[in-house]
């Protein structure tokens, strides 16, 4: 089923005679939306945004070059035009995850299923390359994997082979899948694709590009002068990317080369490329369009003739243009402080949810991009109204351990519940449960007071409930692919740390710095003193103590862009921004709390944060701020009773119990309705749930 989101306000409701039936995505260029064509087939349109006539041109040029390539291995451009001046393009839909979101999601590709990939790809080069094409951005999230195997998306900076691609100075491309000749700003040719396709095959098998991703500079750097990381990849296919990994282009061979050594009994006489196509449609390739476990016929049509879409673009153009955050609060999701002893050691405060990453960025033919609605660039306009959205598909229900526990889960979900907390008021006890993997099972972690999972779902961050011998507090990091860990010491006892978030990439783990002591009363009391900072790869960690009594009765958490933490201000019912060094940066005043629970305070773009509205007893109240100025761009009530965190960028997920038996977690959008259930718990139970949102981007 379609993944998409509703139309906004100043959407069309058709272009070029197609019924839009909502937004796929948003880039720099325009958008995209899912259509539906009078033969109810549907197609993909992006609809460039207003800009001068080099916009106007790169855009003719993109759909110029898409419609050159072999449509088997490309999503074929049906029809172009204009509408109000803009134009156009309308082209198969490929329904399916991008390979970067299929590797993140279900695990690195091995065996049969690599293969497939490993000819399927190259034979798309091969064919681009045959159009007189250079991709210059081929990488994990330009390869949707869809029920014909994969497609190659996203010509915006695709090339002509002509003298002056092979003179262009300009760096252009994705860091991690660039080749040397790229980095350099010299002559980019189908070599770099090759070199790409490499790289790309790389992460296919072990989810790591062969120069990692740790940051522009250090991964050029290795690009340069480094040998790749080939991971778990050898025999063929191993050496074959060792030498399309060559640092010199003329070392490496063409993509024709490429298939021609991984064919395997091609037929007498057969194109190498229909052959490749053909292998690499194979059935038993990894269903893309839902979970690996499942089975769900995928579709991209093409338009006839008769469909009255084949329009003359040329003829269309105006003349004289070219051819061609986490809570203030201490207690957890449900509301209840506690801080139950275990072993002499007393667990930490918990809150409900994690989001470790972005915006789920639907993957979409031509352009991939966030669905950033209309108000967030209109401050107080009204937000979209969901009433031509298509129907949830149907959830799989899932049973969870520790207790009467029901997960809903729809492939088409941004978000995936990878870990949670539940403390059974009958008995008294609590207990950690983490998933596997971004779709595994999940697993009783006993010994942790608090476990979170990476973005990825590779890796496990758990707090186990001892101090070291030494007296140290400390993470403990584990690798579930191959069971390898290692143990970052934090603070010395009596002060201790609990796990706040993931950041985005995976890279850091971001820590609340507490101090326990009893009040006058024999109550237990936490002080917040601070933050730290877990760098992963270097498996080191920075103490940050924040002298601000203003914030010693709340959390930190990732502010909008992750590049500093943010904290409720006390005494102005405001958010109080740090540097990551601790440095007071900012104020937004009077914005109101966070609900109590509330993780994923700022939107998955970073642009909106929510609250309960100021002066409101949280009884339902939601107030939308933007995160740079602190402006109020919506407010709205619903029957939720916590907000937890962001669905996506137009849509919350929130606690909900109006039956005083179970309790559910709920999508509401931002007309204050409740849409469907993603978690449902047994009201004896008090469940912190840790949702995990789509690390996928391009």
């Amino acid at each position: 089923m379609a993944d998409f989101t509703p139309l906004l306000p100043g959407d069309p409701e058709e272009l070029g005679g197609l019924e839009l039936l909502g937004r796929l995505g948003e880039g720099g260029q325009g958008v995209v939306y899912l259509a539906r064509t009078p033969m109810d087939v549907r197609v993909a349109v992006k609809w460039l945004r207003p800009s001068g006539d080099d916009g106007f041109e790169r855009f003719l040029r993109e759909a110029e070059v898409a419609q050159r390539v072999a449509p088997f291995c490309t999503a074929a451009v049906l029809s172009t035009g204009v509408e109000q001046g803009r134009p156009y393009i309308v082209s198969e839909y490929v329904e399916g995850r991008s390979l970067e979101r299929v590797v993140r999601q279900d695990g690195p590709l091995a065996g049969g299923d690599l293969e497939r990939l490993a000819v399927g790809t190259a034979t798309a080069l091969a064919a681009v390359h045959q159009a007189g094409v250079v991709h210059r951005d081929f990488k994990p999230g330009n390869v949707i994997i869809g029920a014909t195997g994969p497609r190659v998306i996203d010509f915006g900076i695709a090339r002509e082979l002509d003298p002056a691609t092979l003179t262009s100075s300009t760096q252009i491309g994705t860091p991690a899948y660039m080749a040397p000749e790229q980095v350099m700003g010299r002559g980019v040719g189908p070599a770099a694709d090759v070199f790409a396709w490499a790289g790309t095959m790389v992460f296919a098998s072990c989810g790591r590009a062969p120069f990692g991703l740790d940051g522009a500079h250090a991964v050029l750097s290795r690009v340069l002068n480094a040998r790749p990381d080939l991971g778990a990849l050898d025999g063929q296919l191993g050496e074959l990317v060792l030498r399309c990994l060559a640092k010199d282009p003329a070392s490496r061979p063409s993509a024709m080369d490429v298939i021609a050594c991984l064919l395997r009994n091609p037929a007498p006489g057969a194109d190498p490329l229909a052959e490749g196509a053909r292998q690499a449609a194979r059935p038993a390739f990894r269903d893309a369009t839902q979970d690996s476990t499942q089975d769900a016929p995928g579709h991209g049509a093409r338009i006839g003739s008769r469909s009255g879409l084949q329009s003359g673009f040329q003829s269309s153009l105006p003349s004289g243009f070219p051819s061609g955050l986490q809570s203030g609060f201490k207690d957890d999701a449900r509301g209840g402080a506690r801080g139950a002893s275990r072993g002499g050691r007393s667990r930490s405060p918990r809150v409900a949810v994690l989001v470790a990453a972005a915006a789920l960025v639907t993957t979409v033919v031509l352009v991939t991009g966030l669905a950033v609605p209309g108000w967030l660039r209109q401050p107080g306009a009204a937000p979209a109204t969901p009433s031509r959205a298509a129907a949830p598909p149907t959830p799989s229900a899932l049973a969870l351990p520790g207790g009467a526990i029901t997960l809903y889960e729809r492939p088409s979900d941004p978000i995936t519940l990878t870990a949670y907390e539940v403390y059974d008021k009958k008995l008294d006890e609590d207990a950690d449960y983490a998933r596997s993997s971004l779709r595994g099972t999940f697993d009783k972690y006993p010994d942790n007071v608090d476990s979170l999972v990476s973005p990825d779902g590779h890796l496990l961050a758990g707090r186990p409930e001892d101090y070291t011998s030494d007296g140290y507090d400390s993470i403990l990091i584990t690798d579930r692919r191959d069971g390898s860990s290692f143990r970052v010491k934090t603070v010395r006892k009596p002060l201790d740390t609990s796990l706040r978030a993931w950041s985005k990439d995976g890279t850091r783990i971001l820590l609340n710095l507490d101090r326990k002591s009893e009040d006058k009363r024999g109550e237990t009391v936490w002080t917040t003193l601070g933050f730290a900072i877990v760098d992963v790869p270097q498996a080191r960690v920075r103490v940050v103590r924040v002298a601000d009594e203003s914030v010693r009765d709340g959390n930190f958490g990732w502010d909008g862009d992750e590049r500093g933490v943010v904290a409720v201000h006390r005494d102005d019912e405001g958010l109080r921004f740090f540097d990551a060094s601790g440095k007071h940066t900012r104020d937004l005043p009077g914005v109101g709390r966070p609900a109590s629970g509330t993780v994923d305070l700022f939107s998955p773009s970073g642009r909106t944060f929510v609250t309960n509205c100021p002066a409101s007893d949280g009884g339902g109240e939601h107030c939308l701020w933007d995160a740079a100025t602190g402006q109020q761009v919506h407010r709205f009530t619903s029957d939720c009773d916590k907000v937890l965190g962001w669905y996506d960028e137009s849509h919350l997920y929130c606690w909900e119990n109006d039956n005083g038996t179970d309790s559910e977690v709920r999508v509401v959008a931002f007309d204050g309705k409740l849409t469907h259930t993603l978690l449902r718990a047994a009201d004896e139970l008090e469940v912190s749930p840790y949702f995990t949102v789509d690390p996928t981007t391009s």
